[in-house]
Order: structure tokens, then C-alpha cells, then sequence
């Protein structure tokens, strides 16, 4: 299997399966002397852990993360004594698996489940791993957590947040977004009032053991501006491809996205004016931060639409690999909304895209 790793000078390549022994990831072009533990990865990894809340799965895995190289204390003397930095060289993290139930998947060894990869991965390797999806599971995303960690810590005084906007038929009101709030629930919702009605939304979803499909809304503050590189690596068309590679994407906007075809185009324009700086100043954000595949400086945003969990209690109509029509229910811990535990590895996606793009201005024109 190719393309495991994404990214140019920052790099990134996942490896592991959902039911294996350990998931990890090697992220390479970290510049060295930055500090780095594995406190400072942990955190974000705990926003993406399951078993939190009765609205994710019930899959208990600690998720520590361990770091296997890469990082250095250096000596007494020296000016950074004392302090764990990274040395520039490869940085390896593995997180072992604890918690697996394989036998929930021995029913459907020779059974493709509608919305899975079962299909497509048995079509063109000839063979696939039943055991929770192999590496088309989204158990793997744990390693972009890990390494988004590491990203953020690359672009001085970049800051990337994220939050869900809706979940199925329920919507967030943008008028009462509070990015405190986001913290305070297990939705990492901006609007408590509407945690509330999905958390009254979702019993009855998972209840009924069918699944529902969500949207979050990821920003990055802090971009320096003037990157990405036209005509073929333009900043938004790779943070685009970033988000689509997460599990269950099946949308992906940039700003003001898909409502710029609906309005004008005075209203879609981003204005501008001279500021008390002399630099200029824009008067809105519909671009989300991108011009002509380049940041502007202002706050990146782009949003992304989950599909419903494919695994529902069901049942559904399926065919086995022999060819015979069979109806399926789907065994075993699932999310009843994924888009949950998508905030954090939208974040993450994020990210790196901008490490990356900073590391590439940085070469090509030393500013940085």
C-alpha cells in the first residue's frame, strides 16, 4: 500500500492497523531545539480519545503516546540544560492498542458492509483486514493528532482551534459562539444551547442504533501571511486535500465556501482600507485567510462535513465476497456522531498543513 505519508519538508507517514499492536507515526523536517514531551502531544490526544462520553464509542484506549526519537536533553552547560528538545532528526511516536474485539468482526469476514471500505480495499489489494477496517479505520487518525502537536509548535504564535457547527438536523445559532464553551461540553460545541439539544438529539440516535452526520469548523489564527504557492500548491487547495483524507469526509469548504454562489459580488468581496500601521486592513474574512491560493494574514477557516457512522445496528442490505446478497448488522463499539471526534483531528490536519507551508516559504524566500 502506497501514499501513507503526506506532506514536503514537513512530512508525515502513519502506520498501524485499528486491531494491530500499536499505531505510530514518523514525522519528518521538525526543525531542531524545540521543545517537546510527550505532555505536550497527550492533550490533544485526549480530546480525540473515545470512551469519554456515551455520545462516542465505548472502545477504551488510553492512547499514550510514547516518543522513540528524535527528542534530546542536553547536558548542564549547555542553554537549553535540562530541557527535552527535538534535534531535527526523524521523530518517531507510537501509541499501543489495548482495547481490541476482534471476534466483533468475525461475522462479516466475507461480508462488505454498505458505506465501509470493505469493497474498494478487497477490489484492489485482493485482500483486507475485517478486524475494525485494517488501515482504512479511522483509529489511525490518533497519529495526526500526534503529529499536529508537533505542528503547532513550528509556526511562532500560531494558534488552531476548532468546533462542531452541526449535527445532523441541529445547527449551532453563530451569535452566541463561545470559543470557552467549546471546552465545557462533550460536543466541543461554541453554542450551549445547542450541546443541549444534541445531547437529548443524540440518545435517540444511538438508541434507535443508527448514526447521524455532522459539520465542524476549523480556524487558524496567526498565519503569517504569503503562504502557499501558486499554481499547483496553493495553501487552501492543500488544506482542502488535508481534511479530505480524514475518515468519512465527504465535504470541504474554504471561508464563505459554497454561499459565494449564492451571493453577489460586492457582498463576497473582502474590502480593504489602510490601517493606523500603514498596512492595509481587510474589513471582512469571507475569503477564510486565502487569496489566490496565498494566506492574507487573516484567521484560516475551513469547514468540513462528516458522513453518518456507516456502522449501524441496522440491518442493511450487503453482499458477501462470493456473490450472494446477504443483510448485515454491524457488531461492535461505534460512534453514534464520528464528526465528534473529528474536531480535534480537523485541528490537527490543519496544522501541519500550515507547518508545512511555513517551512516551504521559509526555504524559498527566508522570511519566517
Amino acid at each position: 500500500m502506497s501514499h501513507n505519508t503526506f506532506g514536503h519538508l514537513f512530512r508525515v507517514t502513519t502506520w498501524g492497523e485499528s486491531h494491530g499492536p500499536a499505531i505510530g507515526c514518523v514525522v519528518d523536517g521538525c526543525p531542531p531545539g524545540i521543545p517537546l514531551t510527550e505532555a505536550d502531544i497527550q492533550g490533544y490526544l485526549d480530546k480525540r480519545r473515545p470512551g469519554q462520553s456515551r455520545y462516542t464509542t465505548q472502545r477504551q484506549e488510553p492512547d499514550q503516546i510514547k516518543i522513540l526519537s528524535g527528542v534530546f536533553t542536553p547536558d548542564a552547560g549547555d542553554e537549553a540544560a535540562g530541557v527535552q528538545v527535538t534535534t531535527g532528526t526523524p521523530i518517531a511516536l507510537m501509541i499501543e492498542n489495548v482495547d481490541q474485539r476482534s471476534k466483533d468482526y468475525s461475522e462479516i469476514k466475507e461480508r462488505y458492509r454498505p458505506g465501509h471500505a470493505d469493497y474498494t480495499y478487497d477490489l484492489k489489494y485482493g485482500i483486507r483486514d475485517y478486524r475494525g477496517g485494517g488501515r482504512s479505520s479511522a483509529r489511525e487518525t490518533a497519529m495526526r493528532v500526534a503529529a499536529g502537536a508537533i505542528a503547532r509548535k513550528i509556526v511562532p504564535g500560531l494558534s488552531v482551534r476548532g468546533a462542531l457547527t452541526r449535527i445532523g438536523e441541529i445547527a449551532i445559532d453563530h451569535s452566541r459562539w463561545d470559543w470557552n464553551e467549546v471546552d465545557r461540553n462533550p460536543f466541543f460545541s461554541p453554542d450551549a444551547t445547542a450541546a443541549e439539544e444534541w445531547a437529548a438529539y443524540l440518545d435517540e440516535v444511538r438508541k434507535s442504533g443508527s448514526s447521524v452526520g455532522a459539520l465542524i469548523e476549523v480556524h487558524a489564527d496567526g498565519v503569517p501571511a504569503g503562504l502557499g504557492a501558486p499554481v499547483y500548491g496553493k495553501l487552501d487547495q492543500e488544506i482542502a486535500a488535508g481534511l479530505m483524507s480524514i475518515n468519512a469526509v465527504k465535504g470541504v469548504e474554504i471561508g464563505n465556501g459554497f454561499e459565494a454562489a449564492r451571493i453577489r459580488g460586492e457582498e463576497n468581496a473582502d474590502e480593504m482600507r489602510m490601517g493606523n500601521d500603514g498596512e492595509p486592513v481587510f474589513l471582512s474574512n469571507k475569503a477564510g485567510g486565502v487569496l489566490g491560493g496565498i494566506s492574507t494574514g487573516q484567521p484560516v477557516v475551513a469547514r468540513f462535513a462528516v458522513k453518518p457512522t456507516s456502522s449501524i445496528l441496522g440491518p442493511v442490505r450487503g453482499v458477501t465476497r462470493g456473490g450472494e446478497d446477504v443483510d448485515l448488522v454491524t457488531k461492535g463499539r461505534h460512534d453514534p456522531c464520528v464528526g465528534i471526534r473529528a474536531v480535534p483531528i480537523g485541528e490537527a490536519m490543519l496544522a501541519i498543513i500550515i507547518a508545512d507551508h511555513y517551512l516551504r516559504h521559509r526555504a524559498q524566500t527566508g522570511a519566517g
